[in-house]
């Protein structure tokens, strides 16, 4: 059994990976700011810890994470408008994590990030978007930059559907629709496969079970190297 923290633990993917992980023989330990969060994710076999993604410092970061195996960084700003919370949250955020990781001792991080975001930057983006966009980019190269043990998933446009199951994985995937369900059940099976270490995915619903698309990728890169 493997203890894994999730940074924005209340979040609608974050949830249905507590789900997914304690389903599947884990110990999930989320980490939300609002008290008000934490029976509902003990419900679902979290343990819960107390993180203000904006407020806290490396160093708590690090405290939150004592124990763990790995980190999943699954927080965001939110559709609320406010650009500067792309910065505080899924830049900020995502940094501090992979500094608190490392203080931790902890060196496996998989980030959830979003399908595109290394692409040219139109200039009809909203200032918003445009952030957000930004945001999750710099996350991603700082993740990549950082020497740890990373993965990162990149989703399409996320929908509350029922979890297929079924999946389009890969470097470079058309853009496309995807559950949130099924995110998490990509995030959850890239945990247990040491060859998704170093891996860099976009994600859509598809035609092909998740457990063998991971497989496929890991064994087309492999053959590559």
């Amino acid at each position: 059994m493997a203890r894994i923290a999730i940074v924005g633990a209340h979040g609608q993917v974050a949830r249905h990976l507590v789900d997914r992980l304690a389903s599947g023989g884990h110990q999930p330990v989320g980490l939300v700011r609002n008290p008000a969060h934490r029976a509902e994710l003990e419900g679902r076999g979290a343990e819960v810890r107390m993180l203000d993604i904006e407020q806290a410092d490396i160093d708590t970061f690090a405290s939150a994470f004592e124990g763990c195996d790995a980190v999943v960084f699954a927080a965001g700003g939110g559709p609320d408008g406010n650009k500067e919370r792309k910065r505080t949250v899924d830049l900020e955020g995502s940094l501090k994590s992979i500094e608190g990781a490392r203080r931790a001792g902890i060196d496996r991080l998989v980030q959830v990030s979003a399908i595109g975001v290394d692409d040219p930057l139109s200039d009809d983006l909203g200032e918003v978007w445009r952030a957000y966009v930004e945001a999750k980019r710099d996350a991603d190269a700082a993740l990549r930059a950082s020497g740890l043990r990373w993965t990162i998933i990149r989703p399409g446009r996320l929908t509350d559907e029922p979890p297929t199951g079924r999946i389009s994985l890969g470097e470079d995937v058309d853009r496309g629709d995807v559950t949130r369900a099924d995110v998490a059940a990509v995030l959850a099976a890239v945990l247990d496969d040491e060859g998704t270490v170093g891996r860099q995915w976009d994600v859509v619903n598809g035609d092909v079970p998740i457990e063998d698309a991971v497989r496929r990728e890991v064994e087309a890169t492999t053959r590559e190297e």
